[in-house]
């Protein structure tokens, strides 16, 4: 099921990559062992004018937020190998480096999100 919602900072008139999203979500599907068409992504570029960290930052360090969302949320140790192997197969895709690919896991969505009008239960 897992829903993944990429952040792609980028410098004032910068692009994705060519076909980032499909790969995102070929990249993403291949280390969850998904099968075609149960893995969603949405990309969405945010200009670097509209990113900012506590105490200034480097102006060429254009990081990626990642949020993704699973029926049921992996045991902490899977987790843990499942956002490092996400982390580089994402910062392939994006041309970033691994350390600037951020991971947020959603609370399970079990119960609480709809496909079609449909419920996952």
């Amino acid at each position: 099921m897992p829903i993944v919602h990429v952040q792609l900072v980028v410098a004032e008139g910068e692009a994705a990559p060519a076909g980032a999203a499909q790969a995102i979500a070929d990249v993403v599907a291949a280390e969850l062992g998904a099968s075609p068409g149960r893995v969603w992504v949405r990309l969405d570029l945010l200009p670097q004018g509209r990113y900012a960290e506590n105490g200034g930052r480097d102006a060429d360090v254009l990081p990626v937020f990642v949020s993704v969302l699973h029926a049921d949320l992996p045991a902490t140790d899977a987790l843990r190998a499942q956002a490092a192997r996400l982390a580089g197969a994402m910062a392939g895709v994006l041309e970033r480096a691994p350390e600037l690919v951020h991971i947020e896991y959603a609370p399970a969505g079990r119960g609480r999100v709809a496909f079609g009008g449909r419920l996952v239960e």
